[in-house]
């Protein structure tokens, strides 16, 4: 496992998401409604870990399954859901920028979630300066520890989600997504 490691903010990060998105888009682009930019690095000043998290939205089922087959074609392979309902996962070819790739339907939570957190931490940069300080902080405390990381950043983000009008239900799906289970405690 590689150590948690969250740096300044890279001007260079929405090129490096604009080469990998032109890459994607042209297997996905006569059916997906878009690919985001989501997560720290499409938050112009935000402190993160130098990954770009990026996302193709589709509208249907039927499109997730397309999408999957064609990001194949160009190295991408698949991961399931790795617990997140309504959001593949793929691992990357090798020799690309270091990212992670997703498939959502749109409108689902997995990706309503990282897209509202991008929104509100770039329309409220004195919000995003103390997110990444708080993930500073929390990669200093538990750089072999992701676990403990995403467990830190939740209650930051659930407010966040909360003030941006998620219902309580979906505040707590995303709150048991993002938190490990007590030790001895099933998810």
């Amino acid at each position: 496992m590689r150590s948690i490691v969250v740096v300044d903010y890279d001007p260079v990060w929405p090129t490096i998401f604009q080469d990998l998105c032109a890459s994607v888009w042209s297997v996905v682009g006569d059916f997906a409604v878009a690919v985001e930019h989501m997560g720290s690095t499409s938050v112009p000043g935000l402190a993160a870990k130098p990954i770009i998290d990026m996302s193709v939205v589709v509208q249907s089922a039927e499109h997730v399954s397309l999408a999957i087959d064609r990001l194949a074609t160009i190295g991408y392979v698949h991961r399931g859901n790795l617990g997140i309902e309504d959001r593949e996962a793929f691992q990357n070819p090798v020799g690309l920028p270091s990212h992670h790739l997703y498939v959502c339907r749109a409108g689902s939570l997995g990706l309503l979630n990282p897209l509202a957190l991008r929104d509100y931490l770039r329309a409220h940069p004195e919000a995003a300066r103390a997110y990444g300080e708080l993930k500073k902080s929390l990669a200093a405390k538990f750089p072999d520890d992701i676990d403990s990381y995403l467990d830190g950043k939740t209650d930051f983000i659930l407010r966040i989600l909360q003030v941006v009008g998620f219902t309580p239900d979906q505040l707590a799906t995303i709150g048991r997504i993002n938190r490990k289970p007590p030790a001895g405690e099933k998810a």
